[in-house]
């Protein structure tokens, strides 16, 4: 189907991969130039950025952390985050960001398959730990916000973030040196038949996917508002880093800020979902539209409103495809004007669409997106403790997307649908697994199925099919009230379809591709129009 149509790029070196000389190099040979700019006005220039990170270094070391340990890190967006996240990778450890959402199972899935003995934590949210029980976790770090911080939960040693970076300060020396295939983070991602899985990133993946975007260069200035536990947060920040750029940095996107953020950054590329890009676009017309700074901007998935939003405000759009694990295979040309264009495949990297026996298709038929890189470590390490799940998605020598694809004549390939049992909400990736086991929890719930529902605007929505146990009723209202401690804010089902039985196969599977294709039937109940509000958690 596709061969690697040029050889593949360089293969970088330490110096222009790992964090700690990416830093030492950048504060050396440009220490007055600026690398990042935060909402309150306060930015860093790349010698203040080293004079953060060493300082939140040494202070971590001091409270034990080694190389190749792994750290949790659950905070907002911001300057403490970033000097958090960076430290560790100062120091050789490994990053596990969590999303802001997590709360109950699913936190506790996280911090027990991560085995973190310490997590740095926004004090605001340590009550949800009363929630869980984390076998590992040890000490928190709890960086101090607000006037009425949350009581710390029991067990555990409390230490305060230190915010002092003082003079300067001896760091204990490498037990070896950091390699390009270190691993860099655990990203988690949601899971399909199981909980989610923890992706080991390493330097030379994160470089790879930095290096991807062909229009991005070291004069750019890029807008991150996605959460920093996504490739889209911590790995664009990591992405600019390695390409000397700058980063502005804000908590998370909002549609009456977006424009006046650009124009007061002086943003020149950013990454957008083809939700927000919906939500820009319904905005008034105005003749400020396009007088602002952005160049370029990066979507997914590409559908009808990039030629729209690229002719209303004068940017160029490229539609981008990736997976937590891997690193944007496809180089795609300016302002896709094809649903799910997503280009050709990169020099290094292979892909093919095949068949349920990993056979490949003709062009033009449907299967499954399959790719592989001439370059190791480009790729993920595979899932942290789950080598089962490792193995299943890489078969043949081939990592298997789960997502369906097609490709042109041209060889070009667009995405056409999604083939694993997963829902991707507004830039979420979600387990229904997940969201199956907590409502299965509810005492009048006795199975249930979560499928995809078509969004109005872009994606998915949440449905949930169930059905009550004998004698019992499942009310929506009380449905929604019994999840939300229990799952964060983007997996509450939007929909809720009750059925006295689901359709099962005559050996007893429940038939998801049935319930999927009705949808959201006249006897769905909608959240929305319910006036049922699940707000979204903020800090």
């Amino acid at each position: 189907m596709s061969d690697p149509t040029t050889t593949a790029p360089k293969r970088p070196t330490a110096e222009e991969t790992v964090v700690r000389n990416l830093i030492d190099r950048h504060a050396r040979d440009r220490a007055d130039e600026v690398f990042a700019l935060f909402e309150d006005g306060t930015r860093w220039t790349f010698s203040e950025l080293k004079t953060q990170v060493v300082a939140a270094a040494a202070f971590l070391a001091g409270q034990g952390v080694l190389q190749d340990d792994i750290v949790a890190v659950w905070m907002p967006s911001g300057p403490d985050a970033l000097r958090t996240m960076l430290a560790i990778n100062y120091l050789g450890a490994v990053c596990a960001p969590l999303g802001l959402a997590s709360r109950g199972g699913f936190l506790e899935h996280i911090l027990n398959n991560s085995e973190a003995r310490l997590m740095v934590v926004d004090s605001r949210l340590m009550e949800r730990l009363t929630e869980v029980q984390a076998r590992f976790l040890r000490k928190l770090v709890v960086a101090r916000t607000g006037s009425d911080p949350a009581p710390a939960p029991n067990g555990f040693e409390i230490v305060e973030q230190a915010s002092d970076t003082g003079a300067p300060i001896a760091l204990p020396p490498l037990a070896r040196p950091i390699q390009p295939w270190d691993h860099q983070f655990v990203l988690y991602t949601s899971g399909t038949t199981g909980p989610s899985k923890g992706v080991l990133s390493s330097y030379m993946q994160r470089h790879a996917h930095a290096f991807s975007a062909r229009h991005i260069s070291a004069a750019d200035r890029r807008l991150i508002h996605a959460p920093l536990s996504h490739t889209g947060g911590i790995g664009n920040i990591y992405g600019m880093l390695a390409r000397g750029g700058s980063i502005a940095l804000v908590e998370s996107f909002k549609t009456d800020r977006f424009w006046s953020d650009v124009r007061r950054f002086g943003i020149t590329t950013t990454s957008l979902l083809g939700v927000t890009l919906s939500y820009l676009l319904q905005q008034p017309e105005s003749a400020q539209d396009r007088s602002h700074p952005l160049k370029t901007v990066q979507i997914a998935p590409v559908d009808e409103s990039a030629a729209a939003f690229a002719k209303r405000f004068g940017v160029d759009v490229f539609g981008v495809y990736n997976m937590t694990e891997i690193s944007a295979p496809f180089h795609g040309e300016p302002n896709p004007g094809v649903r799910g264009l997503c280009g050709r495949p990169r020099p290094g990297v292979e892909a093919r669409v095949v068949d349920e026996n990993d056979l490949p298709l003709e062009d033009g038929q449907v299967g499954e997106l399959v790719i592989r890189s001439a370059e190791p470590w480009t790729l993920m390490n595979g899932y942290l403790r789950d080598p089962k799940a490792t193995a299943e998605v890489w078969r043949n020598g081939w990592f298997h997307t789960g997502d369906a694809f097609r490709r042109t004549a041209q060889g070009d390939f667009i995405f056409a649908d999604r083939l694993k049992d997963a829902v991707r909400r507004r830039g979420e990736n979600i387990s229904s697994f997940e969201v199956e086991s907590e409502i299965a929890r509810h005492p009048q719930v006795r199975e249930v199925a979560v499928v995809a529902a078509r969004s109005e605007l872009s994606e998915d929505e949440v449905l949930a099919v169930v059905s009550p146990v004998a004698g019992g009723s499942v009310a929506p209202e009380a449905l929604i009230e019994f999840l939300r401690p229990r799952l964060p804010y983007f997996m509450i089902p939007r929909y809720i379809r009750v059925m006295q039985a689901l359709p099962r196969t005559a050996t007893q599977k429940i038939v998801k591709h049935q319930l999927r294709a009705e949808g959201v039937t006249a006897d769905t109940w909608d959240r929305e129009k319910a006036g049922v509000v699940v707000k979204r958690d903020r800090l």
